[in-house]
This record gives structure tokens, C-alpha cells and sequence, in this order.
């Protein structure tokens, strides 16, 4: 029985209407083209990771405060799918072609040790390509420096060669982080800054810090809304994304639907971009991870935009992880610069005579620690201190532990609606709003600066 939407505000949880400053989920994120094939065999899967950076502690930063510690997902994940081969054709017997996935229970031992809303955070792995943006003053710049940070920004969130799921964000999940920018300090520049920063989704960060939140704001359909900003730089993002997960055959596909939005608030701009679909292949053998799908990155008040197009790999011949994109102004009847090469390899400007110089590579260029606090400082909401048992279990190859942790997580959502529904209590979000499908930071940055100065005493 399919249970109702949870989380979402009841006047509107069957609107589809889009808010200009909100995050619409009601937009496919990219192609609804289906890619009914899996590619090569396993052992010609590879992957190479760029190097990970720590920023040492800033003076005055909290005790109960911790670096990420490195870790991938490069395990003997080949032999665990070989061992539960039989658990696995029995769950595709179960389902046909071009079902939806959202409630079909998947085994525990191909879960990926984080949380959805943790693996969004890594698409700011690169938090200093993410904060030039507005330090370009031409337009034309600036929509080139927001795909080159577009571009680079996926390859981060996948800790390993093999495809794995995250864990389902349970409703009311909340994970925060943030990164030091490279030669920062924690000392805002006047105390109007210092409030802006304690207002701030992580206000024990530093006011040069790209902070980070996500919030799961709905179950039914799993909906989850994350927030990022850069006070010292005038920038913040948001976005709602929701997942669709079907089964193609011999590869599973995630579709993306939902927007980001990027808001430059020194040059009163808004981008818009959607997101790439990702298919797990060749899930009988090593599942491995691609991208697919047509992708728009568009700004109304500049006219610049971008089309990004992430390429499946054809059964036959054909490179991995290809990506292509065309950067123009709408005016122009051509595109002033063309992009191709590999999302999680090197990119390349292709010049009008054949020449091509490398545009961004994610091979090299390091990504940043993300700093979280400490696993006995988080509250018991949040996301690594909830999942906490199941990850425990999984590190050290305990299924059955980790799947018994995971039914007692899932059992307590259960309970707990069902309790809501007798008391007639309706579940509130703590820090995102809904107006239709679109949903909102309570406070974002440039409300909080308003604020701020609306409070002010004029000056004399």
C-alpha cells in the first residue's frame, strides 16, 4: 500500500508551481531519455581520485570541531555481490522494467557508509572554485567560472569505483558542514559580519568558511533541501532535489528533479542549473557509476547561460563519462566557447581550428576536507550521529548487524508517524520552507543582511 506525502505543507503538496527565488522540485532535472544497456565488464572499470587537502585549525576555532577522515568505498565489494547473487536476482524478480524503486527495500551491503544529505555536500569539495565566482567582474567571466565549478563538481561525491547508495535520509534529518577557504581567517572584518556569520546555518564556522545544510523535508515524496553560502563573498545556493529511481534491466537509474539555484547578490544575479541523471550499471557483476542527461544553466539577468550534456557510454565502443557543453549569451546565434572531456577527468576549451587547452582538471586540483562537529557534539538528529550503528556495523562487514540497525531506524520513522497521525499533529520542518513543490532556507543571506540593516540607526 502506498503510504501519503509526509512533509509536505497539505494546501500544496499536489502543486507543481515554481517560485522564482525557490527550489522547484516539480521540473525534471534533466533528459527523461532512458538508456536501456549496460556497458563494459567490471574489470575495466577504474577510478582516480584528486588529491584531498586539510586546512589546518583557524585560531579560535571550536574544540568539538573535526576534519572528515579520508576514506573510499574501494572494498572487496566484487566478492560480497558474487555471495548474495541469489538475495539479488530474488529482489529483481520482484520488480520489472521501468518500475520505480522509492519503495523497494535494496540489500544493506550495497549501502555506501553516508547519507544522502552528506553526499550532496561534496559537490563544494572544491570550495575555493565555488567562491571565485563573484570575484569575476565581467559577466562573461562569471558564467564561465560558474561551469568550470559546475563541471568539477561532481566527480567528488563518488568515494570509490564501485556504485554504491547512499542511506535513505529519514524526515527531519539535518546534516551541516563547512570548508575553510586556503590562507582564511575566523576573524570577521566588523561586528555587523560577526552577526551575519552567528545568524548563519553553521555559526560556529568561520566568516570566510563555505558553509553547508540539508535538511530531508519530506518522506513521501523524498524531498531534500540544502542551503550553502558564502557571507565574505556575497553567495549563496539552494536547492530542493528530489529522486526517481527506476529499474532498466541490468542498471538501475536515479533521474535528478529539481534546481539549483545560485544567487551572486553584489551583481543582483540568480542561476539557475539542473542536475545530471546517474545510472548504477552492470548490477549483477561490480556496479559501476555514470552520468547522463541534458543539463541547462541559465541567468535572466545577464542573458548568459550554458548547455551541459553528460554522455552515456554506448554498448559498443565510445569513451566513459563523457561531458560536453556549450557556453553562450542569448543574443549570439553561436556559442562564444565550447567544452568537452571527461566529468571526472581532465575538460578541454575545443577551439574553432581543432586546438583545444585544458579548461578544469579534476585529477589535480585538490578537494577540501569538509569540518563537521564531532560525532558526541551532534545532535541526535543529525546525520552520521543517527546512522551511526548502521555505519559502525558496515565498516567492519557486519550485514546482519547493519540491517538490523537500519529496520530499527526505519520502524522508529514508522511509529512516529503513526503517531503524529493520532495525536493529528502535522510534521514541521526545522530549517527549509515549502511554498508548492519549491522550498526555502529559513534565513537566507541576503534576508538576514536586510534584516540586519533595517535595524541599524540611520546614519547622521
Amino acid at each position: 500500500e502506498e503510504e501519503e506525502e509526509e512533509g509536505l505543507p497539505r494546501e500544496s503538496s499536489e502543486s507543481s508551481s515554481t517560485s522564482s527565488s525557490g527550489s522547484d522540485t516539480s521540473s525534471m532535472a534533466s533528459g527523461d531519455d532512458e538508456q536501456f544497456y549496460d556497458a563494459e565488464p567490471p574489470s575495466e572499470v577504474a577510478v582516480v581520485t584528486s588529491p584531498s587537502v586539510s586546512v589546518p585549525p583557524t585560531e579560535g576555532e571550536p574544540s568539538d570541531i573535526e576534519e572528515e577522515q579520508d576514506y573510499d568505498e574501494r572494498d572487496d565489494t566484487s566478492s560480497i555481490v558474487a555471495q548474495n547473487k541469489s538475495l539479488i536476482m530474488h529482489m529483481l524478480s520482484q520488480v520489472r522494467l521501468g518500475m520505480d524503486l522509492t519503495k523497494v527495500t535494496l540489500p544493506t551491503f550495497i549501502l555506501e557508509k553516508r547519507s544522502l544529505l552528506e553526499m550532496y555536500a561534496e559537490i563544494f569539495a572544491h570550495p575555493d572554485v565555488f567562491a571565485s565566482i563573484p570575484d569575476y567582474k565581467d559577466p562573461k567571466e562569471r558564467i564561465v567560472a560558474i561551469v568550470k565549478y559546475y563541471v568539477s563538481s561532481f566527480h567528488a561525491a563518488r568515494k570509490g569505483n564501485v556504485a554504491k547508495k547512499p542511506y535513505n535520509p529519514i524526515l527531519g534529518e539535518i546534516f551541516h558542514c563547512y570548508w575553510d577557504l586556503p590562507n582564511s581567517t575566523r576573524t570577521p572584518p566588523s561586528e555587523q559580519d560577526k552577526k551575519i556569520l552567528e545568524s548563519g546555518p553553521v555559526p560556529y564556522a568561520s566568516y570566510n568558511s563555505v558553509t553547508f545544510i540539508a535538511e530531508q523535508v519530506s518522506h513521501h515524496p523524498p524531498i531534500t533541501s540544502f542551503y550553502a553560502e558564502c557571507p565574505s563573498k556575497n553567495m549563496y545556493l539552494h536547492a530542493a532535489i528530489w529522486n526517481k529511481s527506476k529499474f532498466l534491466g541490468l542498471s538501475l537509474g536515479v533521474h535528478n528533479v529539481g534546481q539549483i539555484h545560485l544567487h551572486l547578490l553584489d551583481y543582483g544575479e540568480e542561476y539557475t542549473a539542473t542536475l545530471p541523471n546517474g545510472y548504477a550499471r552492470s548490477i549483477l557483476t561490480v556496479p559501476w557509476l555514470e552520468l547522463g542527461g541534458k543539463c541547462q544553466i541559465r541567468c535572466a539577468q545577464t542573458g548568459f547561460g550554458a548547455d551541459v550534456e553528460f554522455h552515456c557510454k554506448p554498448f559498443y565502443g565510445g569513451k566513459k563519462h563523457r561531458v560536453t557543453a556549450d557556453i553562450f549569451h542569448v543574443s549570439d546565434k553561436k556559442p562564444f566557447m565550447r567544452l568537452e572531456g571527461e566529468w571526472n577527468g581532465v575538460m578541454y576549451v575545443k577551439h574553432l581550428n581543432g586546438d583545444q587547452e585544458v579548461f578544469i582538471d579534476t585529477l589535480t586540483i585538490p578537494t577540501f576536507k569538509k569540518k563537521l562537529k564531532k560525532l558526541s557534539a551532534q545532535d541526535p538528529g543529525e546525520s552520521r550521529r543517527r546512522w551511526h550503528a548502521v555505519t559502525e556495523a558496515l565498516w567492519k562487514k557486519d550485514v546482519d548487524t547493519a540491517t538490523e540497525a537500519k529496520h530499527e531506524l526505519e520502524e522508529k520513522q514508522r511509529a512516529d508517524k503513526k503517531e503524529r497521525q493520532r495525536l493529528g499533529v502535522e510534521w514541521k520542518q526545522a530549517h527549509f520552507h515549502g511554498e508548492g513543490t519549491a522550498w526555502e532556507y529559513n534565513t537566507p543571506l541576503n534576508s538576514r543582511l536586510a534584516q540586519l540593516a533595517s535595524s541599524e540607526p540611520p546614519v547622521q
